[in-house]
């Protein structure tokens, strides 16, 4: 994972300041929390939220063969 300062995702354009399309997990820390998110290009983030608000601090980029799954697939 690398460091970030962008404030979008730079794989897919989701901004950093939105919802995360899912929480992996949350840890409570001295200052606040960190979490662990997945962004809906598969990007792993991990999000800092402390006094100075919500940041992503690091990103991977999204697993190989990864995408949202799509409702509109029927069933066979």
């Amino acid at each position: 994972m690398t460091s970030t300062h962008a404030t979008a995702c730079p794989h897919c354009g989701w901004p950093d300041g939105g919802e995360p399309f899912q929480v992996l997990s949350r840890h409570t820390t001295a200052t606040g929390r960190t979490e662990w998110t997945r962004c809906g290009c598969g990007s792993l983030q991990v999000r800092v939220v402390d006094a100075r608000g919500t940041r992503v601090v690091s990103r991977s980029g999204p697993a190989s063969g990864s995408a949202p799954a799509r409702s509109d697939t029927a069933s066979r």
